[in-house]
């Protein structure tokens, strides 16, 4: 891989790597949503989630559709969710061997 698309690779990791991202990407896991109702469901700032949706739709993770004064957010590509399932995974599988340590 070229250092390019390393770094192109690299951004979309940093993307991801905010948690309040992420609780926006697992509400919208189950359907497209208004701000709103994003506000709503992840507890956070008006403000914050229209920043944070802003910069997921800029990397490609989110669509917008607009509907009169609605606007609704959806997955741009659900594939994102391979690699929290990844980690998810390993992070039970961590948890496991912690579990297994202390048992001991």
């Amino acid at each position: 891989m070229t250092p390019q698309v390393l770094d192109l690779i690299a951004l979309r990791f940093k993307v991801l790597s905010d948690s309040a991202r992420l609780r926006i990407l697992n509400c919208l896991r189950y359907g497209e949503m208004t701000v709103s109702e994003l506000v709503e469901k992840t507890e956070l700032g008006q403000a914050n989630v229209s920043k944070h949706l802003q910069i997921l739709h800029s990397n490609g993770f989110v669509e917008r559709r607009k509907d009169g004064l609605f606007v609704y957010y959806s997955f741009a590509d659900e594939s994102v969710f391979n690699l929290c399932d990844i980690m998810c995974g390993r992070l039970e599988a961590e948890l496991k061997s912690r579990r297994k340590l202390f048992a001991s």
